[in-house]
């Protein structure tokens, strides 16, 4: 079985070693240890470490990331089928954000391009604040009227 050193897996991954380090610590990857103490990898933790960063470029918090890689199995690379349950959990929520970037996209464009930015055109769609019942934060993106 090929060891990695924290440097191969930095070279290997594109994640910094204080990453892998923050990630060891937060229990997403395992590591073991040398008679000098230093960090060996084993090549199926690039997988896990790929993974981390996708999922965290799609807006995953680490506590869904570190609960999906519960799911996965910690001595062997994930299978298809492991990667395909996983990705039907996710599903939903990913829909759910592309969703949300979507609606940002839209009314953002049409916000700017008003070219009022001020509150005119807002009380237009918003009049008297009535979204601030819903909530705090950009209500029309976040949870938009149906």
């Amino acid at each position: 079985m090929e060891l990695l050193t924290i440097g191969d897996m930095a070279a290997r991954s594109g994640v910094a070693p204080s990453a892998l380090r923050f990630y060891e610590r937060e229990g997403l990857i395992r590591s073991t240890r040398t008679g000098g103490n230093q960090r060996r990898y084993e090549r199926h933790e690039l997988r896990r470490v790929a993974f981390i960063r996708i999922a965290q470029q799609v807006g995953m918090s680490l506590e869904e990331i570190r609960e999906a890689l519960a799911a996965l199995p910690e001595n062997r690379t994930p299978t298809k089928a492991d990667w395909a349950r996983l990705s039907a959990r996710w599903r939903r929520k990913l829909e759910d954000r592309i969703a949300m970037m979507e609606r940002l996209r839209d009314q953002l464009t049409g916000c700017i391009g008003c070219g009022c930015l001020s509150l005119q055109r807002c009380n237009l769609i918003n009049p008297k604040d009535r979204l601030a019942e819903r909530g705090q934060g950009a209500q029309m993106i976040v949870n938009p009227p149906a």
